[in-house]
């Protein structure tokens, strides 16, 4: 499959889920192993204090992990996932990278990392996590 059309599954996935359509989650890149998510920022994202919320860092975070393992193996469940906030989540728009560390026959163990993108396109690291999916 090429990455042209890997990019179209994987979006037609994410537009599928409403909770996705809802936080305005966009594919921008899909190669195997690999999806890059983009957000930008609305204030109802925001927690008290103007940053994205944390429960959005890890949708994100979790979102990203899911799509990467998706290009290898299809649908996924995840079993476990964890956020690390590095620092707060504040830009005009957010980018989460997911890629598969290793890929078994029942479980698939990928890693993220979250940047929120400032106004003249620099990106600052505010969260990673990790994610152990189960094929379903």
């Amino acid at each position: 499959m090429s990455e042209r059309d890997l990019l179209a599954e994987v979006a037609a996935v994410n537009e599928a889920a409403a909770f996705n359509r809802w936080a305005s989650f966009e594919v921008v890149a899909a190669e195997p192993g690999r999806v890059t998510l983009r957000m930008n920022w609305r204030e109802e994202a925001g927690q008290y204090a103007g940053f994205l919320h944390a429960g959005l860092v890890g949708a994100l975070i979790d979102t990203a992990c899911g799509f990467a393992a998706f290009t290898q193996a299809g649908q996924v469940l995840a079993s476990h996932y964890s956020v690390n906030c590095l620092a707060p989540a504040v830009g005009r728009a957010f980018i989460a990278t997911g890629e598969v560390v290793r890929a078994g026959k029942r479980q698939i163990f990928t890693r993220a990392e979250l940047f929120a993108e400032k106004e003249r396109g620099a990106r600052k690291l505010v969260a990673t996590g990790e994610t152990i999916l189960m094929t379903a």
